[in-house]
């Protein structure tokens, strides 16, 4: 059993009745103690592969397994040793939050002699302390998703399933909560997969990603790289006349590369060493009309615009 890789997965592939295919054959493996990260829009296939990844969704082939254990073959194995936040709240409202902590331990069969501590270690951990003895139906949205989190870590698991776990909250919870999730990365060594379809989330907790796209996996790496890959600044600059036009006027004078894409009217040219004041003085003199042009560095918005449709690779 190989325990230095804690997810593995191989050429695993969902279908659903109607030819369906939600996911495409992804591979990828996640090492011990690693924050790795999938992100995609809704409908991505992120939340089906967490499923097949936590047994509650069966693959249509492929494999997976965690910390070695098949999640088909040894569906309840790998159970023992996972834990998962989901999208929708499971904790139980009616209950304060630290009975739903304790009712979460007998069910782990933690000792009783350990529950209590734990449970107090991962209130400190959370921020829950002042909260644990309040029923969770006057929990906010933000302290229902730190205790939802608490309760996943009372077992101690070694993988741990973070699904969306800041949807729907308002901007400043969200913060909130990513700095909780960042703090508990760097005490933890629990092996973290999250899933989100916020960027800045990504980049900010996780060591690797994926970025996964109508069921396929496009790119994987650190956050840096990805970013990288576009250089180190790019030019942005919103057309006034049709962007296909434009587009393939810029790339016919080489000033738009393989790799400049659009979405709307916003045309993106990573420059890869180019100066921008030569990049922008060569679009103001090369007859393509915009409405504005300015000069940033590359973000991982920016990768994933170019990944997932929004290149205009047959502009003529």
């Amino acid at each position: 059993m190989n325990t230095t890789t804690a997810i593995e997965v191989t050429d695993l592939r969902k279908m659903y009745s109607g030819d369906v295919e939600a996911v495409k054959g992804i591979s990828f493996a996640v090492s011990a103690g690693e924050v790795f990260g999938l992100l995609g829009p809704n409908g991505a296939g992120k939340s089906t592969t967490v499923g097949m990844l936590t047994t509650t969704i069966l693959p249509t082939s492929g494999s997976a397994q965690l910390v070695g254990y098949d999640v088909v073959r040894n569906a309840l194995a790998a159970r023992s040793i996972a834990s998962v936040v989901f999208q929708e709240a499971v904790v139980d409202r009616s209950l304060t939050g630290r009975q739903n902590l304790e009712l979460h331990a007998r069910l782990w069969r933690v000792p009783p002699e350990h529950a209590g501590a734990r449970t107090d270690e991962l209130a400190a951990t959370l921020g829950l302390g002042d909260l644990l003895d309040r029923a969770v139906a006057t929990y906010s949205g933000g302290e229902r998703r730190r205790l939802e989190i608490a309760r996943a870590l009372v077992s101690q698991p070694r993988v741990l399933f973070l699904d969306e776990p800041t949807v729907g909250l308002d901007p400043r919870i969200r913060a909130e909560l990513i700095d909780v999730i960042g703090s508990l990365r760097d005490r933890s060594q629990t092996t973290i997969l999250l899933t989100t379809h916020y960027l800045d989330e990504a980049e900010r907790l996780c060591d690797r990603l994926a970025i996964i796209h109508e069921g396929t996996i496009v790119a994987l790496d650190t956050p840096a790289a990805l970013r990288a890959d576009l250089g180190e600044k790019l030019v942005e600059l919103r057309a006034a006349d049709s962007p296909q036009i434009a587009f393939g006027a810029l790339r016919e004078r080489g000033i738009a590369g393989d790799d400049a894409f659009s979405v709307g009217a916003t045309i993106t040219i990573p420059l890869h060493g180019r100066s921008a004041p030569d990049a922008i003085g060569a679009i103001e003199t090369s007859g393509v009309r915009t409405t504005s042009i300015t000069s940033r560095a590359p973000t991982l918005d920016d990768v994933y615009l170019r990944l997932t449709g929004g290149q205009l690779t047959d502009a003529a």
